[in-house]
C-alpha cells in the first residue's frame, strides 16, 4: 500500500513540480531524460518514507484515503489557479470561513476528485491488510524506512549538481511537491499558532501619548482607515489603468500614490505585516503574530479605536480591542448567500461618531475584490464593463470577462470609498477628519497561468505585490495637524510600501512613542 501510494503520488499529483523542475530543459538530451528520472525516484522515496511512517495497520486504508482525497483537492487548486502550498497558503486555508470556501467549490472539480480520488480509493479498497507479528512488522517498516532513505539519497547523488542548484536558485519549488507540501506546512502552521496562543503578546509602544501640540486644538480628529481586500495597482482608476475604475474619487481632493508594495501576498501575512511596526524590511512572522500593533498603540494613547469587519476577521490585529463582524447582520438587499456588499461598513457609521468621546479612529476591512467570485462583490448598478466572469470557476471564462468582473468591483469599491469621504466631509463640523485606504495584496487574473494570489513573495508577480494606496485629508485636518497639501503630493509620486503605513499614521496623529521611525513616515518631510 505504502509502495502504491508513493508511486502514485510522483507519477500523477507533482506535475506543476516536474514542469517547474524541468523548464528550460530540452528533451532531446539525455541528462534531461536522466534528471526527470531522478525527480521521478526522488519524489517516490520521499513519499514511500512519509507513508512508512504514517501507516499502521489499525488505520492504514482510512489514513491513505484521507490523503489521496486531500492530494486530489490540493492537486486541482495547484493545477487550476498556480497556487503554491506553502505555510502561509494552509494557513490561509486554516483560517479561511465557509462563504469564502464555498466560493472556492465548483463542478469543474467532480471529474478532477473523479480521476485523482475515485480510482485511487477503488483500488484502495481491494487491499486486504494483514496481520504481523509485532517483531516482523517492526522488521520490515524498519526495512522500508531504510530502503526509502537509500533511494532518496540515491536519487539526489545522481544528479546532485543541478538539483541543488534548482533548489538553492528556485526555493519554492519545494511546495509543489504533493502531498508532501501540505503536510509538512499543515504542521508548521498547527505547531506556530500553538506557540503564539500560549506566548503574551509583547507590548509595543508602551510610552505612547499625543504630543504637546495636541493642546492646541479645538476639535478632535476623526481617521478612518480602509483595508482594501485584493485590489492590485495595475487597475486602479488612479493610478492611470486605460479604464476609468475610480471615477467617483478622481472627482475630490485625494492624494493618490501610485508605487506602495505590499506586505505579503495574501490576508494572513499582510494584515498582521502591515500594522507591525516591524514590516517586510525586517520580516520576522513569530514577531509580528505576537506583537501589539498600531492599533494598540493609539489606544494607548488615548484614541477610541474600533474594527469594523466584512471579511474574515483582523488576524490577531484588533486582539483585545472592540471589533464588530459585520457579516453577520443580514441586511437586505446588502446580504446575502452568508456575504455582505461592502455599503454594509457604512451602516451605523453616523450613531458610532456621533457617540464617540474624543479622538477616533475605525478601521474598515472590506471584502473588496476577494476572488474567486468577483461578480458577487458588487451590485447590478456597477455591472458596466461586459461581458462578465459570472462563475467561481475561472477557468470557463476568457480572461477579459474576468478582469470585467474584477474591474466592477473596482468600481463598486471607489462608490463606497466616495460615500465614507462625503460623510467624513460632513462631519468637520465636530470633527478634524481623514482617511486612509491601502488594498493587503493584490491579484492575478489569467497572467502566466496564475490565478487569485499567495504566490510566495520571492517569487511573486507585481499583479499581488503592488497595490493602490489614496487618502483623503480634511482641510481641518491639513490645518490642524500642520500638513503641506502640494508636498504630500510631492510624496505621493515616490515609491513606498505597507511598512510606511504603521509610522505614517502614528505621524499623522501626532503621537509621540520611542517606536516611531519619522524615516519611515511618509508626512514627515510635510510637516510645518
Amino acid at each position: 500500500m505504502a509502495l502504491a501510494g508513493s508511486a502514485f503520488f510522483a507519477v500523477a499529483c507533482n506535475g506543476p513540480f516536474l514542469t517547474g523542475a524541468l523548464a528550460g530543459r530540452a528533451w532531446t538530451e539525455l541528462a534531461t531524460w536522466a534528471f526527470a528520472g531522478a525527480m521521478l525516484l526522488l519524489l517516490a522515496s520521499l513519499h514511500f518514507l512519509l507513508l512508512s511512517l504514517l501507516l499502521f495497520r489499525p488505520f492504514a486504508r482510512p489514513v491513505l484515503a484521507v490523503l489521496i482525497i486531500a492530494t486530489a483537492f490540493a492537486t486541482y487548486y495547484m493545477q487550476r489557479f498556480g497556487v503554491y502550498l506553502d505555510p502561509s497558503m494552509l494557513r490561509n486555508v486554516v483560517k479561511t470561513d465557509p462563504a469564502e470556501a464555498g466560493e472556492l467549490f465548483g463542478w469543474s472539480m467532480v471529474p478532477h476528485l473523479l480521476i485523482y480520488a475515485g480510482i485511487p480509493l477503488l483500488v484502495l479498497g481491494r487491499y486486504r491488510v494483514a496481520k504481523l507479528s509485532l517483531r516482523r512488522s517492526l522488521t520490515m517498516r524498519l526495512a522500508m524506512v531504510l530502503a526509502s532513505l537509500g533511494l532518496l539519497v540515491a536519487s539526489v547523488m545522481l544528479v546532485f549538481q543541478d538539483f541543488s542548484a534548482l533548489m538553492r536558485n528556485q526555493k519554492e519549488l519545494r511546495y509543489l511537491i504533493t502531498p508532501a507540501n501540505y503536510l509538512y506546512s499543515l504542521t508548521r502552521v498547527l505547531v506556530d499558532d500553538t506557540r503564539e496562543a500560549r506566548a503574551a503578546r509583547l507590548p509595543v509602544g508602551t510610552d505612547a501619548r499625543l504630543s504637546s501640540s495636541w493642546g492646541k486644538r479645538t476639535r478632535p480628529a476623526l481617521f478612518v482607515l480602509v483595508v482594501g481586500e485584493t485590489v492590485r495597482a495595475s487597475n486602479w482608476g488612479l493610478n492611470g489603468y486605460a479604464r476609468q475604475t475610480t471615477p467617483q474619487l478622481a472627482a475630490l481632493d485625494m492624494i493618490n500614490f501610485r508605487d506602495v508594495t505590499a506586505c505579503g501576498t495574501n490576508t494572513e501575512t499582510s494584515l498582521p505585516c502591515m500594522f507591525s511596526a516591524v514590516g517586510r524590511r525586517d520580516y520576522d512572522e513569530t514577531r509580528i503574530r505576537t506583537s501589539e500593533s498600531l492599533l494598540h498603540v493609539l489606544n494607548r494613547a488615548g484614541f477610541q479605536v474600533l474594527w469594523r469587519d466584512n471579511q474574515s476577521g483582523c488576524k490577531g490585529v484588533c486582539e483585545g480591542l472592540p471589533q464588530q463582524q459585520l457579516d453577520l447582520e443580514a441586511i437586505a438587499p446588502l446580504c446575502s448567500d452568508g456575504r455582505c456588499l461592502d455599503e454594509i461598513l457604512l451602516r451605523g457609521l453616523d450613531m458610532i461618531v456621533r457617540d464617540a468621546k474624543g479622538n477616533l479612529f475605525v478601521v474598515l476591512h472590506m471584502l473588496g475584490n476577494h476572488g474567486p467570485a468577483y461578480y458577487k462583490r458588487y451590485p447590478d448598478a456597477f455591472r458596466r464593463y461586459t461581458p462578465t466572469c459570472d462563475t467561481g470557476e475561472l477557468r470557463k471564462c476568457s480572461q477579459q470577462e474576468i478582469v470585467n468582473a474584477y474591474d466592477n468591483a473596482i468600481l463598486y469599491t471607489d462608490d463606497v470609498l466616495a460615500k465614507l469621504v462625503n460623510f467624513l466631509n460632513e462631519q468637520q463640523g465636530r470633527y478634524d477628519t481623514a482617511m486612509l485606504y491601502v488594498s493587503d495584496h493584490g491579484e492575478s487574473l489569467g497572467e502566466k497561468g496564475l490565478y487569485l494570489h499567495g504566490v510566495p513573495y520571492a517569487i511573486a508577480p507585481d499583479e499581488q505585490t503592488k497595490v493602490p494606496m489614496t487618502w483623503w485629508l480634511s482641510p481641518g485636518f491639513l490645518g490642524s495637524f500642520g500638513l503641506e497639501r502640494t508636498c504630500l503630493g510631492g510624496q505621493a509620486l515616490k515609491p513606498w510600501s505597507h511598512d510606511n503605513l504603521f509610522h505614517t499614521v502614528l505621524g499623522l496623529l501626532q503621537v509621540d512613542t520611542n517606536v516611531y521611525a519619522p524615516e519611515l513616515d511618509i508626512a514627515s518631510a510635510c510637516r510645518r
